[in-house]
């Protein structure tokens, strides 16, 4: 079992930076794939960034790319989402994800994962 919790949202304006961590319970988990996915009031969750158990591969939603930056440290049970030049359509509520090794593992899709934090709210304003 593996607990998730979120932290480091808030509200920033556009153009701004926010840094999100995940800490994870569990002594397995530098075994899990890690994700953050995030929802908008009125829509679905949707995927913005995976990383695997290593560190080694990282990816991204068109969306994000180039403005955020997942990372992980193994030894601190946490996942980190570094989210620069926020744009007002970044708003969202944002959940940490964990998946056991599995193949294959279909990085964009909830079903995915097999656990979720509470989530943290991040609001980016114009």
């Amino acid at each position: 079992q593996v607990q998730l919790v979120e932290s480091g949202g808030g509200l920033v304006q556009a153009g701004g930076s926010l840094r999100l961590s995940c800490a994870a319970s569990g002594r397995t988990f530098s075994s899990y794939a890690m994700g953050w996915f995030r929802q908008a009031p009125g829509k679905e969750r949707e995927f913005a960034a995976a990383i695997r158990w290593s560190g080694s591969n990282t990816y991204y939603a068109d969306s994000v790319k180039g403005r955020f930056t997942i990372s992980r440290d193994n030894a601190k049970n946490t996942v980190y989402l570094q989210m620069n030049s926020l744009k007002p359509e970044d708003t969202a509520t944002y959940y940490c994800a964990a998946t056991r090794p599995k193949n294959p593992w279909v990085v964009f899709s909830t079903r995915s994962y097999d656990y979720w934090g509470q989530g943290t709210q991040v609001t980016v304003s114009s």
